[in-house]
């Protein structure tokens, strides 16, 4: 879904239109909503969600954090520290460093198995034998 990088000024908008903007599906901006990492919007006499340029906004960031492989809960305190203001930069430096320390751990494990996998593959092919190596490696012991 393409995103615009523009936010509501003077109109706020539906839910639909945040959506389209941010590139946020409905569904999860109402989760957002559910979990307290988006304040409850305003309503519209019709009942319908009416968010302003610091919903927008706050969304943004939310989006964000997440394609960055932030959690929700490290999400939560990145926004609670940037709601403080002040000086959170060494807080948000050390949730951001724990952050790349579990990337780090996980791209080490993805290069062991992606070894592991290599092998087998390499020993599937050398084989000649009826019975596939990898269907052998992957069934366990008796």
């Amino acid at each position: 879904m393409a995103r615009v990088n523009t936010f509501p000024r003077a109109h706020p908008l539906t839910i639909g239109a945040l959506s389209a903007s941010t590139g946020v599906n409905i569904e999860t901006i109402r989760y957002y909503e559910r979990i307290g990492l988006l304040p409850a919007p305003r309503r519209s006499a019709g009942g319908h969600r009416l968010y302003d340029s610091e919903l927008a906004k706050r969304l943004a960031f939310v989006r964000r954090s997440r394609q960055l492989g932030f959690s929700i809960d490290e999400i939560r305190a990145l926004l609670r520290l940037a709601d403080e203001g002040g000086l959170a930069c060494a807080e948000v430096r050390q949730i951001t460093l724990a952050h790349l320390a579990d990337i780090r751990g996980k791209i080490a494990d993805l290069k062991r198995l992606e070894r592991v996998l290599g092998g087998m593959a390499k020993a599937c092919a050398a084989n000649r034998l009826p019975a596939c190596p990898i269907l052998k490696a992957l069934t366990p012991a008796p």
